[in-house]
């Protein structure tokens, strides 16, 4: 009996040994479609880059990265992906451009995490994992409400992203008195800028005050006047901030534009979206203070001294996030026993990146993220 126990021990740890053999010598292989060819190739070669960095710190050799070219084309990145599918792959990060991910949808065998911040009309096998307007939203809410802000007016360009703000408004039910659209172009801009503050209207307030006081009598009459006439406007502006849905030069025109009207940032509260840190922006003093969300800067900056330093080449936006996508897919297959699924992007998680904290849901990716102004010339952290 004794011998009979011992026998059955003894293949029950064998049969565990053998498990964690093969289970110790199972590769998990991780897809990357981007491009490495034509006018895009220098992106696709960043991420790779990052992306080795990644893997070091990781510093599991059960990790496979297998990197496939897209050439920037939806057809490409379909037949690469293709590829992928029959090496076993059910995972993939990428690709870069919203434009690439439009036939994935053949392949609902993976899933795809893209580096594209666009909700909207993606592939349910698709997630996107750029820092979406959604993300921004909640934090800019979280801003106004420590600030009982509550009349906030929307300023959003006739564009294609105006889709993704409108539905991120409506998910993140964030308190607003309006939503103006606006266009581009500098002229029109102007006079729609004009009509939303009511300038003339302001400004012709102001006219009539100075010729109703030059028609009285009453102490400190001269004084009185001479004030009004320092000032560009008179009447009170029935909002409390503007959210600029905009960047680069478009971001510059509105402000200037709001500031021409006389609704300065020392009256109510200019915020707009991720900036990633434009430093073209602290050079507009007279648009300060201004605000905005965007990631966790320290570790920004951190990330690209420490890639500048390893391979003598600047980083950017795309190679920072897939840093941080390589880390979120292991820990997700950590999490899930190192068993490849598409459940491990459904079911509710948090990860911690460099970016700030990944929130997983329903194939959905939202970040948490901090809060800045610009003012002095520098940025600041606000929360």
């Amino acid at each position: 009996m004794k011998t009979l126990i011992k026998l059955l021990i003894f293949f029950v740890l064998s049969n565990c040994l053998f498990h964690q053999n093969i289970f110790a010598s199972e590769k998990i292989k991780i897809g990357l479609i981007v491009p490495l060819s034509g006018e895009n190739s220098l992106i696709g070669k960043k991420i790779i880059k990052s992306i080795r960095l990644a893997i070091n710190k990781i510093n599991d050799e059960r990790i496979v990265i297998i990197p496939k070219d897209t050439k920037s084309n939806p057809i490409d990145a379909l037949k690469v992906s293709k590829e992928l599918y029959k090496e076993n792959v059910r995972i993939i990060i990428g690709p870069v451009f919203n434009e690439s991910i439009k036939y994935l949808d053949d392949l609902q065998e993976i899933t795809f995490i893209s580096f594209t911040n666009k909700l909207i009309d993606n592939p349910k096998n698709v997630i996107s994992a750029g820092v979406n307007a959604v993300s921004q939203l909640q934090t800019i809410k979280k801003f106004n409400e420590k600030n009982n802000l509550s009349k906030s007016i929307f300023l959003i360009p006739r564009s294609q992203f105006k889709n993704e703000i409108e539905k991120a408004i409506k998910k993140t039910k964030i308190k607003h008195k309006e939503v103006f659209y606006y266009d581009r172009e500098p002229t029109k801009l102007t006079r729609q800028i004009e009509d939303l503050t009511q300038y003339q209207i302001r400004k012709d307030n102001l006219k009539h005050e100075i010729k109703r006081l030059e028609s009285l009598s009453f102490k400190d009459k001269e004084k009185k006047i001479q004030n009004l006439k320092k000032k560009d406007t008179l009447g009170n502006i029935n909002f409390d901030s503007v959210i600029i849905a905009d960047f680069d030069e478009n971001l510059k025109s509105v402000a200037t534009s709001l500031l021409y009207t006389d609704v300065s940032s020392k009256r109510i509260s200019y915020i707009t979206l991720n900036q990633w840190f434009d430093e073209s922006l602290l050079k507009e003093n007279s648009l300060h203070p201004m605000y905005f969300p965007s990631i966790n800067k320290r570790n920004y900056e951190l990330f690209m001294n420490d890639f500048k330093n390893t391979y003598n080449l600047d980083g950017d936006q795309l190679s920072f996030l897939s840093y941080d996508l390589v880390g979120l897919v292991y820990f997700l297959i950590y999490e899930n026993n190192f068993k490849i699924s598409k459940k491990i992007f459904y079911k509710k998680n948090r990860f911690k990146g460099k970016i700030g904290i990944f929130e997983i849901s329903k194939n959905t990716i939202t970040h948490q993220l901090n809060f800045y102004s610009i003012e002095n010339n520098k940025f600041k952290k606000i929360f």
